[in-house]
This record gives C-alpha cells, structure tokens and sequence, in this order.
C-alpha cells in the first residue's frame, strides 16, 4: 500500500508524462511542383522541371507537342527547359546523375556557372556531372537539339545519383556496398518504385499530417472534370498555376510511404463525378489505417485567388444572399457540405476528416460558414491560418532585425503581434466549442512580408528575412506553439511550409532548402522540438 508521499510521486510522475505527451501534433504543407522547389522531393528531377511550351528563352520556333507535353516535331527549332533553378548547394547530391529518354535525338546541358557537364552519352542514355559551383547555387537547363518526328525524344527521366537499400526508403545510399542485409534498389532501374527523394522523405517523416493542397496544384486551377487531372505520363508535374500538380497518385503514395495521414483539397470547379471519383481512389489506394482530411478548395475569403471569385459568382447565381461576399461564404459552405456526403458515401465517414477552413482574422465569417442550413452538423474540424506579422502599416518602423521581433511584441502598434494572433485563436475557439467541432491550423507561423518589396534586399525586406534567419525565431516559434496548444487544448497544426528559398514575397520554407544543416533553421529547430 503507498503511502502519502508516494502517491504524490506517483501523481507527479503522472503529470510528467501527460505533460510530455501533451504536445500538439505538428503537420507540413508541401510545395508548389517547380524547378526552383528547393524541398526536392522527386527522385526523377525532371518532373520538377519548367514546361517545354514555358520555357520561352530557351525554346523557340513552331514547336508542336503531344498531349503530354513533349515536343513531338522541333519544325526547325528547339525545345528547352529548366530543369533545376538557383536551388542552393545541399538541396541535391551532388555527383553524376543518369539521364533516360524514349526516341532519337541528341539532348544538351546548360549552365551559366558550369554546373552541370556531359561525362558520357549513348542512345537512350546520357550520363551527367551535376555540382553547384562558386556561387554556390545550382542551375540546370535541358535543351532537345535535334529529335526525329516519327520517333520523338519523349519520356525523359533525370535520376538522382545511388539508390536506396530495399528496407530504407528514407536514406539515399550510393551503391549496394552500403546495403548489407538489405537487396539495393537504384534509382537508374526502380525510379517507377521509389519515386520518392530519400531526404525529402526523411524530412517529412516526423510530421503527423501531410496538406497535399500546393503539390496537387489546386490554386487557381479551374479543372472540373476527373479526366482532366493530371496523369502520371505528362512531361513534367512543374509549371504555372493552373497547369501544375502532381497526379492524385502521387498524392497517395507519398501519404503511404510515409504512413502518415494525409489532406486533400478538392478543386473549387470539381463536378459530382470527380468528386465520386477521387473518393473511390483514396478507398482503394490509402493504407486503410490512415485518415484523409478532406476540405473543399483553399482559402475562398482570399481575393487574391480564383476559388474566391468562382464561390461568390456561384452563390450569387443561386440567390444565397444579397451580399457578394455573404453569398460565397454561404456557397462554399454549402458546396463543401455536399463534397463531404459524397466521400462519406465512398470513402466512409470512419477513414476521413470533414474540415470547413474559415478565416483566423475575421470572426464575422465563422458563423455564416458555419451555421448555413446546419453545416456544423455535417463538420469534424474548423480550420484556420494563425499567422503572426508585422502589419503593412506598421512596416515603416522596420530598421533593424531587433526591430522585428520587438513590432511582433507591439499588442498597439501591430494588430497582428502573437498577442493579438492568441486573441483571435481564442475567439475562433470560442465558436468550435459552440458548433461542437475541433479546432485546427490549416496554415500557420510567421507570415513577415513586404506587399511592396520586389527584391530581398529592399528595406525593411532584408530585415524580415534576417528574422526568419535569427536565432529568437526559435523562441517565438516555441512560444507561439506552445499557446496554440493552451488554447486549443493540443489540436492539429499544420505548418507552412515544407523547404523553399526565401524570396521578395517571403521566407516560407520552415527550411531554406532540403538539406540545409539545423543551426541555420531557427523555425524547424522550434518544430523539433514538439515531434
């Protein structure tokens, strides 16, 4: 029988380990497909690159392509694209990546700093040497010089160097020297199995959640028709909105090989059937013990994005109020209600998560989303992007890095300081508890941008990326997170984003790029520290 004293040992070690597990489960968003994503993920590079018919300095004359997009007759021309694009040193190995292609015809390698060279060349088969040079960044182009029309040059594949050892998708290996106790698998002969960049992988492991919406290309995307998704055949998954997105089986095996859960965000235009469609494929291609977080489009109170226009336009045309905006809350929440009984018909109310995303700062719009014809009944989760930033009007202020993280401090001077941000959580709180449903982040962080700024080294620009860059990142990371969980009781976050390089419109990537060491990422160290 325990005395008093140790039963107060054992209720604190009670505490302890509640505590520890107390932590909320941390998400990552994944990335636009695009040459210049330097989270890499791809073990064939050429999926990542820029679109033939985009790439207009580097191809030129009357080209004409096949329905995937290779240039199936030169006219006279040439075909180029960027294969990869100022990613920074470590991003990719370096070493000689194998080159294969479908068809005759010769292909070249270009860069302006010499970081790419032709060590062999045969029919089918290029063999070339990729190293960043002295700037230490990498840029790739891939020109088609010549190809024969009745037998293009088509189905080119860009292969990482090494492979993986059968039992470890998540580390790259070099050869099978590397593999005792395991089959080897190079990339040159099981690209079509792997798929997968071995350090993009081990990066997104520790994440609980995966948000597919960037890499299935949704945003600004008017597709409506499920044979209008994209294919696992097409040239490239890279390009411009509207073009871009990997193919909803890419989607799934990466949720798969990850074993981790997995969000989708069907596409504002979607008819009945796609939506029938894309349910079935997650019933029959997801590990069943993985849940699927299903959300209509993304962010229709966004101006800036097309789902915006489309919902109010939609809900106007159908009279759900006067009011533009009212209109398209409404339809949004309405559509999203119907999206959720057709994947509960297919996919079953038990493998999914019906998410309804409204907007952090605004909590008139909750509960018109969340109270037209009782969508909170057909709901699991509300969704929001609690980002912390200096506000445009406070920018001004902005002379130093210091100056930074003091404005992220100012509850006067900037409405959007993490005090304020608490604030408008607790709010959003508020109504989850109301309509019964959890409360989780979609998006989240530090959202430090200049709407003005057109390059990284403008005023207070500069600044706002050395805060991404500054140690007291880590700090404010931890705390932000840390009152997330108070508040929300240690639901969902959903970080943005997986690694990107920091660019004028912002420092997103939690990582500058793939591999880049932990001492210089303040953001991800933060998140480590909630695995």
């Amino acid at each position: 029988m325990l005395n008093l004293k140790g039963l107060m040992g054992l209720v604190l070690l009670c505490l302890i380990t509640i505590s520890a597990q107390a932590k909320p489960p941390i998400g990552m968003n994944t990335n636009e497909i695009q040459h210049v994503d330097s989270s890499a993920p791809f073990v064939n590079i050429f999926k990542m690159a820029m679109p033939f018919r985009e790439a207009k300095k580097l191809t030129s004359g009357s080209v004409i392509y096949d329905k995937d997009g290779w240039p199936r007759d030169l006219r006279g021309g040439k075909a180029g694209t960027y294969l990869i694009h100022w990613l920074p040193q470590g991003t990719l190995p370096e070493g000689q990546y194998t080159v294969l292609y479908d068809g005759e015809g010769q292909l070249d390698y270009q860069s302006k700093g010499g970081d790419v060279k032709l060590v062999h060349s045969a029919p089918g088969k290029d063999i070339i040497d990729i190293r960043s040079g002295p700037d230490r960044f990498i840029q790739v182009a891939l020109i088609i010089k010549r190809s024969e029309p009745r037998n293009y040059l088509r189905n080119i594949r860009v292969l990482l160097p090494g492979g993986i050892c059968a039992n470890n998708p998540f580390r790259r290996v070099n050869g099978s020297q590397d593999c005792r106790g395991s089959f080897y698998k190079s990339f040159e002969k099981h690209y079509d199995q792997i798929l997968f960049n071995p350090d993009y992988l081990n990066f997104m492991k520790d994440f609980k959640v995966i948000r597919m919406m960037n890499m299935s290309g949704i945003t600004r995307n008017p597709i409506r028709h499920w044979n209008q998704m994209n294919q696992m055949s097409k040239a490239t998954w890279a390009g411009l909105e509207g073009v871009r997105g990997a193919p909803l089986e890419v989607l799934v095996r990466l949720a798969n090989v990850l074993n981790r859960d997995a969000w989708f965000n069907i596409p504002h235009a979607a008819d009945n059937n796609l939506v029938q469609q894309y349910a079935r494929y997650l019933r029959q291609h997801l590990r069943p013990n993985l849940k699927a977080y299903i959300e209509y489009t993304n962010e229709t109170w966004n101006t800036v994005f097309m789902q915006t226009h489309y919902t109010k336009q939609m809900g106007t045309k159908l009279g759900l109020d006067r009011d533009p905006n009212q209109a398209g809350y409404k339809y949004y929440s309405q559509r999203a209600v119907e999206i959720f009984k057709i994947f509960q018909q297919n996919l079953g109310l038990n493998r999914m998560v019906r998410v309804m995303g409204v907007w952090s700062a605004n909590r008139y719009m909750t509960p018109v989303v969340m109270e037209h014809k009782n969508a909170y009944k057909s709901v699991d989760a509300m969704a929001i992007a609690p980002y912390f930033f200096v506000h445009q009007k406070a920018l001004a202020q902005i002379n130093s890095v210091p100056s930074v993280f003091k404005l992220l401090k100012d509850d006067k001077a900037n409405p959007y300081s993490m005090n304020n941000v608490y604030k408008m959580i607790g709010q959003q709180m508020e109504y989850a508890k109301k309509y019964g449903v959890k409360l989780i982040a979609y998006e989240g962080g530090q959202h430090l941008t200049d709407p003005r700024a057109r390059s990284t080294k403008s005023i207070p620009n500069q600044y706002l990326i050395g805060a991404n860059r500054a140690w007291p990142m880590e700090k404010f990371y931890v705390e932000f997170l840390q009152n997330w969980d108070r508040i929300t009781g240690g639901s969902l976050f959903v970080a943005f984003s997986a690694p990107r390089t920091c660019q004028y419109y912002g420092c997103w990537g939690i990582k500058e790029y793939l591999n880049q060491p932990d001492n210089k990422a303040p953001k991800y160290r933060a998140l480590k520290r909630f695995f």
